[in-house]
């Protein structure tokens, strides 16, 4: 269950993490009740990454641009969710952005802290900069001040964001979290450190030790957030300005011709061989950088994104075949790396969706390599469904890594 950003910032507030002054808007009339002075920043709750790209956030001045940015923000469809809620927080100013997220590894069952000195809404286009600390002994701040040596952090930025990563990983194993992501982490002139946006997933089996994310998912269910208002508004495609990136034509894998939808997958263009297909920010740069170590080139990503809100039929098996088509039109690409952690029923979609575009594509008599790591899967039933086609089974993300590379060269 991925949280909104309101609610993961109630979380850091427990844990003592730096958030700015904040106030939840239910309705455009809220506004003129402010207690935050202005200028203030409106933020889309959705639980859909690119909000910024997307006009889900807007700085105003004064209370009638408010009330209109507002207006347009509740009725903006992001990735087909309309918020429910917005956010209305302080602004802040920052001259760096860091990116910082703790990770479950559940193949290794150990923790993974992350960390990047380019942090913000083009994070993913700097992959290089990501490091990585894998937690395999009882943790201790040593971790933390590795990770920010790993970074290039220097002076008393090292013990500033160094009580961050402590405080995240705290709250990630006191609240049996999958995920725990602060982007940007904020650094001011003077050298204060503020979390301006955070993404908490909760696991979902661990609920029942946990009553207030519960609460939280039950109050999330009941309110019916997400759903379309197709009744008042229809939703066309997103634009987006990433310089690296390349929106999709939206191919449909099975008419084999362009369709309207406004979930836009985004593919990054890097310099390698390799495509990479995952789930989720953090899982996606520990793939690049898994490949990276076993002397591999990316040559583009695709990120979908939390699966979690595929949720029609075959919704996810159609998203994941149109990823493995926009990874697969660049032609250095050699073998695509799929990296999904998902439960079992999402496996299943993913496991149909690289059977069908893998068939099509011996239909046109075209083939690709495919290297598939996925969870909660009987392996022997999946090695059957994928019979004589071109893909290599790996139980972890390393022996994943190191089969694409094996592949591509």
């Amino acid at each position: 269950m991925d949280l909104l950003e309101y609610q993961a910032k109630s979380l850091f507030r427990q844990m003592a993490i730096p958030i700015l002054p904040s106030q939840r808007i239910d309705n455009p009339a809220d506004l003129k009740g402010l207690k935050i002075p202005y200028p203030v920043v409106l933020k889309s709750q959705v639980r859909a990454g690119g909000r910024g790209r997307a006009g889900g956030i807007k700085f105003v001045e004064n209370t009638i641009d408010a009330v209109a940015a507002a207006q347009t923000i509740f009725n903006l469809p992001i990735e087909s969710e309309y918020p429910q809620v917005l956010l209305a927080e302080a602004k802040y100013n920052a001259d760096q952005e860091l990116y910082l997220a703790v990770l479950l590894d559940p193949v290794a069952r150990r923790p993974v802290l992350l960390g990047s000195r380019q942090g913000g809404m083009d994070v993913e286009g700097s992959i290089e900069q990501m490091q990585q600390v894998a937690v395999d002994q009882e943790f201790s701040p040593f971790y933390a001040r590795r990770l920010m040596i790993k970074m290039g952090l220097q002076g008393d930025l090292i013990q500033s964001v160094s009580a961050i990563v402590q405080k995240m990983y705290r709250l990630f194993v006191e609240k049996d979290l999958d995920l725990v992501e602060i982007n940007p982490l904020g650094i001011s002139p003077r050298g204060e450190v503020m979390a301006l946006d955070g993404k908490v997933t909760a696991n979902d089996d661990a609920l029942g030790r946990h009553p207030d994310l519960a609460a939280l998912s039950e109050k999330m269910q009941s309110s019916g957030f997400g759903r379309e208002r197709r009744s008042l508004y229809t939703s066309g495609p997103r634009s987006h300005s990433h310089s690296k990136a390349q929106q999709s034509p939206e191919f449909d894998p099975k008419s084999q011709s362009p369709i309207s939808n406004s979930e836009s997958l985004e593919l990054i263009e890097l310099d390698g061989n390799i495509g990479i297909l995952c789930s989720g920010a953090g899982l996606t740069m520990a793939t690049l950088d898994a490949v990276a170590r076993e002397g591999g080139k990316p040559a583009n990503f695709v990120n979908m994104g939390s699966l979690d809100r595929y949720e029609a039929a075959n919704a996810l098996r159609d998203r994941a075949e149109l990823a493995l088509e926009l990874v697969a039109r660049d032609k250095s690409v050699k073998v695509i790396l799929v990296n999904i952690l998902a439960g079992a029923s999402k496996t299943e979609e993913i496991t149909a969706a690289v059977v069908g575009y893998l068939e099509r594509k011996a239909r046109a008599n075209r083939h690709i390599q495919i290297v598939l790591r996925l969870v909660e899967i009987d392996a022997d039933a999946v090695k059957k469904r994928l019979g004589e086609l071109p893909v290599q089974l790996a139980s972890t993300l390393d022996r994943a890594a190191a089969a694409s590379v094996s592949s591509a060269k």
